[in-house]
């Protein structure tokens, strides 16, 4: 009895390894997507390879706003005194030393953004990237004055009230020099301007005006006319749909019917950016947790197949500027580095990732970006000596940030 019951939860466990390995239909050629509709792709691909010649790759991109400052939290004391003395913008040096249980961190990385809300509202956020973890405190205010304002030698800061979770507390960024916007290098630019021709910032995947709720993709929809094909996908386009859950597969089963649908009728920047979403897992859900990560694949061999530079592409959305066109596409650091460690081409990207990191021209930010991006590139290889090699090649790539960041980066690598 014993082992019948070993055999049953064995095969259970195999039978959902199986499934999660085969999230959605895989075909003959390996792909997700049929012969015949990677060869529509292929057709569109060739057309596009021409288009490039007419994108305007001269088009100057700009990294986002930020600064090296520091930060304090004081959760003890006359909190009402140090708020006074923060609006009277007490010098830095003066607040260390009338608050000496205040907790300080100096010299980190602070970015300014402002962005529309879930809420559809304009804010500006203040974001400590913080080296130790993935987690980094930030300020957001509707005070969109703040985006241009010069910070230089000025305060912001948040107050939490007393309650039942949490002691009365502030804790605030100090500038000491005001936020810059340097100009990305030309080689950067060109990777930005490349995913902006490739994937057209000129149209969404879905409709403006798309509506939740759910379209089937018919059994033998490949047999469907052309006509019906367009109306198909301009139904799915016409809906949004949520998760509900960690387990809700349906927004990644609704991207993939999109996708599907647009290889067949020929509609390149529509699928391009469905098959992005399904490798960035980037839907919404009422709730996710990191247990059901490792089920959704990244399928990036679907790109591969086509004469499309890959690389130049997902390096391109990883990289965070202040200009963007309108629709452009950011993908996901942790996803895009599990996606690049299925590549067929791992020494290529590995030493341009790491030229990035090491890159001095370009921004603190952008280059920690990439350093994360390797460690999760490094992560999901399977190989474990070239994951040890990769370690030590990450190592020495960022000693070339200043000791306070380096410091900090290879003691989290160690």
């Amino acid at each position: 009895m014993k082992n019948l019951i070993t055999l049953i939860v064995g095969l259970l466990i195999t039978n959902a390894v199986l499934t999660q390995n085969e999230e959605f239909r895989v075909y003959s050629n390996g792909l997700i997507y049929s012969e015949h509709s990677m060869g529509k792709l292929a057709k569109v691909v060739d057309s596009l390879n021409l288009k490039f010649k007419t994108c305007d790759f001269d088009k100057v991109f700009l990294a986002r706003q930020q600064v090296i400052g520091h930060m304090v939290k004081l959760d003890s004391g006359d909190i009402q005194s140090a708020i006074t003395d923060l609006e009277k913008n007490i010098s830095f040096e003066n607040f260390c030393f009338k608050y000496p249980s205040a907790k300080i961190d100096k010299n980190i990385l602070i970015i300014k953004s402002q962005y529309t809300n879930y809420d559809n509202q304009e804010i500006v956020v203040f974001n400590h990237f913080n080296l130790k973890n993935d987690y980094g405190f930030k300020i957001q205010t509707e005070d969109l004055s703040l985006y241009q304002k010069d910070m230089k030698q000025e305060w912001i800061y948040e107050y939490t009230a007393k309650s039942e979770y949490s002691k009365e507390s502030i804790t605030g960024f100090y500038f000491p020099e005001n936020c810059e916007s340097r100009e990305l290098p030309k080689k950067y630019s060109l990777m930005v301007g490349y995913t902006d021709c490739l994937i057209d910032t000129t149209s969404t995947k879905l409709n403006e005006n798309s509506k939740s709720g759910w379209v089937d993709l018919p059994e033998k929809w490949t047999s469907l006319s052309d006509k019906k094909k367009d109306k198909l996908l301009k139904e799915m386009r016409n809906t949004r749909v949520i998760g509900g859950c960690s387990q809700d597969s349906r927004p990644r089963k609704h991207a993939i019917n999109i996708a599907l649908l647009s290889a067949e009728t020929y509609n390149w920047e529509v699928f391009l950016k469905a098959h992005l979403d399904i490798m960035n897992d980037r839907f919404e859900r009422m709730s996710d947790g990191s247990y059901a990560w490792a089920q959704r694949n990244t399928y990036i061999k679907e790109l591969e197949e086509l004469n499309i530079n890959v690389a130049d592409l997902l390096l391109g959305i990883s990289l965070r500027i202040e200009n963007p066109a309108n629709n452009h596409y950011y993908g996901s650091i942790g996803r895009i580095g599990r996606a690049l460690s299925e590549t067929n081409n791992k020494s290529e990207i590995e030493t341009t990732m790491l030229a990035i990191v090491a890159d001095t021209e370009l921004d603190y930010y952008n280059r920690l970006l990439f350093y994360f991006l390797f460690k999760n590139y490094n992560y999901h290889l399977k190989d474990e000596l070239a994951q040890i090699n990769n370690s030590e090649k990450l190592r020495l790539a960022a000693t070339t940030f200043p000791d306070f960041m380096s410091e900090k980066l290879n003691k989290k690598t160690n």
